[in-house]
């Protein structure tokens, strides 16, 4: 994936995601609008357009906005009621939206995604596009979980050079700074793996003020895989956002924040991101089944060839082709006692050629025999190597030798 340095100290167009969470949106209790927060963050945006960034906002509060509207005290539980609450409070939002942004005239565009949609998505130039999960559709099969998610995936989909996720603290602490007055600020995160050995994040809302830093984390992980340097900061001081990306554009990735940057923290962009469309099929599309394959197959993915159709040993789940679907490999094991047990190694995701009814068909077969089985043949293979994200490591493969 090709993205421009942020850090190259030259005056630059830029393209900032930011996510903004219901928190900084909606009144945690009475579910009114913060109106001083919108009306900051709008401004913002127009200030970071008007300095030739592009500016992608990813917004959460629609079931908040719904309840409001409905003199709803809490959010239902069944999903149809969900739903129609968000399909309520969407309406209302965009329109808070286009109010706000009307009076510094700038265009928006409402985008509600499912994981099915990301590859429908085009940034326009000019509108400030708005993004949100499509409550009012999505099921828990193809939604995303959570805005942080959905956030960090749009910021990949763009090519983004920063995701800024807004939140109620002005950064991440190694525990809740509330409870524990020890608790430290957390500037500079090379690698999420590491961090998660020094803070506190185990529980929702058992640190750092709110329910779902966790999911910052896990955001964060996703969004600097692709590339796209990630920050956590205050979402009622959204003003910040302009001095930090001015600043970051001087310094060197690895420095801690100086104090002149109003505070925050900031996750380091991998200097490998993944290829565009490997990153999608691994991080942005919906999973529609497993096919499982044998050992030779393993060996052969892992060294970038193509997935055949003798490397399948069947197939579990319905889809159809170019959808995406997980590779796993039954690992067997006997114990001392002669008793035997399988470990499931997941070995990578991606887009199939055939439909899990013709895979079936064509499992174990050589390249030459689908046109007999099927009747016809649309490729020699399964699965293209281009379309097939890896996961296995090096040591995994090594013991399954």
């Amino acid at each position: 994936m090709s993205h421009k340095n942020p850090r190259s100290g030259k005056s630059q167009s830029l393209t900032i995601v930011i996510k903004l969470g219901t928190s900084s949106i909606c009144d945690e209790e009475t579910n009114l609008p913060l109106l001083s927060n919108l009306s900051l963050m709008v401004e913002t945006i127009v200030k970071l357009r008007s300095l030739g960034h592009r500016v992608v906002l990813v917004s959460s509060g629609a079931i908040g906005v719904g309840l409001r509207r409905l003199s709803m005290a809490k959010k239902p539980k069944k999903l149809s009621a969900i739903q129609a609450v968000a399909a309520v409070g969407q309406g209302r939002l965009m329109r808070m939206y286009d109010d706000l942004f009307s009076q510094l005239n700038q265009p928006i565009a409402q985008i509600l995604l499912t994981r099915h949609d990301l590859s429908h998505v085009k940034y326009s130039i000019g509108v400030v596009p708005i993004v949100n999960e499509n409550d009012t559709i999505s099921v828990s099969e193809i939604k995303f979980g959570d805005n942080d998610t959905l956030s960090a995936i749009t910021a990949g989909m763009v090519n983004a050079d920063y995701l800024f996720l807004m939140t109620d603290v002005d950064c991440l602490y190694t525990d809740n700074p509330r409870k524990n007055p020890h608790a430290k600020p957390v500037e500079v995160v090379e690698d999420v793996g590491d961090l998660k050995e020094r803070v506190v994040v185990s529980t929702p809302g058992s640190s750092l003020g709110t329910g779902g830093m966790a999911t910052k984390l896990v955001a964060a992980d996703l969004a600097t895989a692709a590339g796209v340097t990630t920050i956590i900061s205050r979402g009622s001081t959204p003003q910040n956002i302009i001095s930090i990306v001015t600043n970051l554009s001087n310094v060197d990735p690895n420095s801690h924040v100086s104090s002149s940057i109003p505070i925050h923290t900031r996750f380091i962009a991998k200097n490998n991101p993944m290829m565009d469309k490997k990153w999608w099929v691994l991080h942005g599309l919906h999973t529609a089944g497993t096919i499982f394959i044998d050992e030779g197959a393993v060996r052969a993915v892992k060294l970038k060839s193509n997935l055949f159709a003798a490397g399948i040993v069947k197939c579990e789940g319905s889809f159809v082709a170019n959808q995406a679907i997980k590779l796993v490999f039954e690992k067997h094991h006997v114990n001392e006692n002669g008793k035997e047990t399988v470990e499931l190694i997941t070995v990578g995701k991606g887009l199939v050629n055939y439909s899990s009814s013709e895979i079936s068909l064509i499992k174990g077969c050589k390249s030459s025999e689908i046109e007999e089985k099927l009747g016809y043949i649309d490729c020699d293979f399964v699965i293209h190597r281009d379309n097939l994200a890896v996961l296995l490591k090096d040591s995994d493969e090594n013991e399954n030798n």
